[in-house]
């Protein structure tokens, strides 16, 4: 008789003595696009992530980030909080302009995207280790290691004219380098303080069955669904005693990830298409036409289309 074995995995550092346990790591990441269309028009989407728990969006109205959970600002006072936004803002208008500066030296094409990943890891026992890198279209273009920034095998030599470009940012890298490696991660201890009654539940799954496709004559196929379980996705196997049967296909969870493409490759092409309706619209109405802001805003009344997932 087949049963079902149910195997709830943690969302941070479990609790016990297994070895594997103890190697689950902790993430932070702030991911960042940036879509650039000329030099005068840009827009922006953010988000902040705890493993694979949204603590923070980005309001490109304001300008900051907005909290997810009550206990997403940490232990931070609010003058800290907004240091800490201001500087990661003007920190990735700096680079965007960086981008813009150099549009025909690192053949960049209009309009394209800017990613930008940054944050930090625990592992118990092991110290913190952060990471910044930049991506260009979806494809890794350089990475911030140390206190420089070194190009990416994939990137080409656009990668390696950018890494040098960047290295000459003195300041800036000696203040990343604080950022990854002491701001990162004094805030995410206190997260995990602050947050640890959400961080920390667990809601046990459901599991039911039902009847899928017939694999051939006198053959029933059976289909297990598991909903409702929290934190991360669980394990899912069929047992015969002691057993697990083979041949059975197992539910692959989809990842923060994924589903970070998913949700911007179409608003991607959503942003495409805008820019290419503005460009005929332009080029009818050039006697009517006034420059665009350098951010344009969710209320602006020359604003056609903006873009503003709710993310990954």
């Amino acid at each position: 008789m087949l049963f079902l074995q149910l195997v709830l995995l943690a969302v941070l550092l479990p609790e016990g003595d297994s070895e594997d346990d103890s190697q689950e790591p902790v993430s932070f990441r702030v991911i960042r696009t940036s879509s650039l269309y000329n030099r005068s028009w840009t827009q922006n989407q953010g988000s902040v992530w705890l493993d694979d728990v949204q603590i923070h969006a980005w309001d490109n109205k304001n300008r900051t980030f907005v909290f997810r959970w009550p206990w997403a600002q940490g232990d931070l006072s609010n003058e800290e909080r907004m240091e800490a936004d201001q500087l990661f803002y003007s920190n990735y208008i700096f680079y965007n302009l960086v981008y813009h500066d150099h549009v025909s030296q690192w053949q960049l094409e209009y309009p394209f995207q800017v990613q930008m990943e940054i944050g930090c890891e625990l592992r118990i026992g092991e110290p913190f280790s952060g990471f910044m890198r930049y991506a260009y279209q979806g494809t890794d273009l350089i990475r911030f290691q140390n206190t420089s920034w070194r190009p990416s095998p994939k990137g080409g030599s656009r990668a390696q004219q950018a890494s040098s470009v960047f290295n000459q940012y003195h300041e800036d890298n000696e203040f990343t380098h604080e950022l990854i490696t002491g701001y990162c991660p004094r805030y995410v201890l206190s997260l995990l303080d602050v947050g640890k009654a959400d961080l920390q539940r667990q809601v046990r799954p459901e599991a039911w069955l039902s009847a899928g496709p017939s694999p051939g004559p006198g053959r029933l196929q059976l289909v297990c669904h598991v909903s409702g379980f929290y934190p991360k996705p669980v394990q899912v196997m069929w047992m015969r005693g002691e057993q697990e049967q083979q041949g059975t296909q197992r539910e692959q969870p989809y990842s923060v990830g994924l589903v970070f493409l998913v949700v911007i490759v179409p608003l991607v092409l959503l942003a495409g298409l805008a820019w290419w309706l503005w460009k005929r619209w332009k080029a009818h109405w050039r006697p009517q036409c006034m420059d665009f802001p350098s951010e344009r805003e969710p209320s602006s009344p020359s604003s056609s289309t903006y873009l503003n997932p709710a993310q990954h």
